[in-house]
């Protein structure tokens, strides 16, 4: 764990994608469990609510709700993961993997990205930290024992199956072509004893996987982004966050952890962001971005090719900075012609820009965009005129509402000019 940062603390998340199999009408199921009914003075039982609408994707998306007295975005909704702990970088984990830890990265392989541009969170010599487990690998465990703590997914192989990592990797073929498939390693007992015992002590995480004769499914988890809580948030706690994907066979058992969560929903990535600005539900510039690129793939098994080849690419570091402007607030990104140079003053700082402009002259000021304009907490326009690094997707937002001339700061509506 970096315990050298200056401004954030290291975390990670998975965006879990499943395969529904229905393409034409569909229906979604949202969860509600005990923990959020009963502040509304009802019955403590599970509540079941079905919506039916035409929808091309054939996968859906995990999304948990925050509590809202959680210290950081209350209520929105965000993909599963969580701080990293020091038990993931653990020499402990050396034995779990002791078939892989003279490969590259415990056989995830290299990454092609020129170590220069790497993100710090990725590109940090663990070794002169005291760990001798690589970045890659525990990023992927803490997203993993993360989400097995929120969700009560666990995604991890029998040591019985390392043969077939073995065999992937003699190939040349470091990671999976399938989609990932869930194992019952024991019953539902079993298994709530242990995300309880994980959840009070993330060394118990090591504990379980030697227990059950398991590894964590590092080689599922796909490289996808990095994100960085934008300078100038009221928030005293600010993330550097790995961003990784893991495509799944079927959607899951799911469960909230009745603490941190207090509501998950599995829907496809146009739902979400049709549901945002209709007011559905809240949801954080990450994930309207990301959901926007995973737009581009209304098949599972098209995204789940992508993600694994583009992987090995490398990713950009995404630190948006804020430009507070008359009618809105412009997050910049990394290749916008207003991205500052020195990112490092402004943090040093801790201050926004400003401007005296309105958006629309902005717009109009400028050639190269990658922004994103927020005019109230449910209106926001991606704009994007650039082409993404690490042959990654630009966010596509055809299924939603067509684009036009920027809202109102009272309109509310999720837009885009790509």
């Amino acid at each position: 764990m970096n315990t050298g940062l200056k401004y954030w603390k290291e975390a990670a998340t998975v965006i879990l994608a499943a395969r529904t199999g229905c393409t034409n009408v569909r229906h979604v199921v949202d969860s509600l469990k005990t923990s959020e009914i009963a502040s509304t003075n009802l019955a403590k039982s599970d509540m079941t609510h079905k919506t039916f609408d035409y929808d091309p994707f054939d996968f859906e998306v995990l999304l948990l709700k925050r509590s809202g007295k959680s210290g950081f975005m209350p209520n929105a909704y965000v993909f599963p993961g969580g701080v990293v702990e020091p038990s993931d970088f653990s020499s402990d984990w050396l034995e779990t993997f002791k078939s892989f830890r003279h490969w590259p990265h415990f056989g995830l392989g290299f990454v092609k990205q020129a170590p220069e541009t790497r993100p710090v969170i990725f590109a940090t010599d663990r070794l002169k930290l005291g760990s001798t487990i690589p970045s890659a690998v525990a990023l992927r465990i803490c997203a993993i024992r993360e989400t097995f703590e929120e969700s009560g997914i666990l995604l991890v192989v029998p040591k019985s199956e390392e043969h077939n990592v073995n065999d992937q990797h003699h190939r040349g073929n470091n990671i999976s072509t399938s989609l990932t498939r869930l194992n019952e390693l024991c019953d539902k007992g079993e298994l709530a004893r242990w995300r309880s015992l994980v959840t009070e002590n993330p060394l118990n995480f090591i504990r379980m996987c030697r227990e059950l004769d398991c590894m964590p499914n590092i080689w599922a988890m796909h490289e996808w982004g990095n994100w960085l809580t934008p300078i100038g948030l009221k928030t005293k706690r600010r993330y550097d966050t790995a961003f990784f994907i893991c495509c799944l066979q079927e959607v899951p058992h799911t469960l909230q952890d009745e603490k941190e969560v207090i509501h998950f929903k599995w829907s496809s990535p146009p739902e979400v962001l049709r549901g945002y600005p209709a007011r559905e539900h809240f949801i954080a510039l990450p994930q309207i971005y990301e959901l926007g690129r995973m737009c581009q793939f209304p098949q599972l098994r098209d995204l789940h090719s992508f993600s694994r080849t583009r992987a090995a690419e490398g990713c950009e570091q995404f630190l948006p900075v804020r430009l507070v402007s008359t009618d809105c607030h412009v997050f910049l990104l990394p290749g916008d012609d207003l991205y500052p140079e020195n990112v490092e003053l402004l943090e040093e700082r801790g201050a926004d820009l400003s401007t005296e402009k309105r958006f629309e002259l902005l717009q109009q000021e400028s050639s190269a965009l990658h922004r994103m304009a927020c005019f109230d907490a449910y209106t926001v326009t991606v704009h994007m005129s650039i082409t993404p690094k690490y042959k990654h997707l630009p966010p596509k937002y055809k299924h939603l509402p067509p684009t036009g001339d920027p809202p109102e700061p009272s309109a509310s509506g999720l837009k885009s000019q790509l």
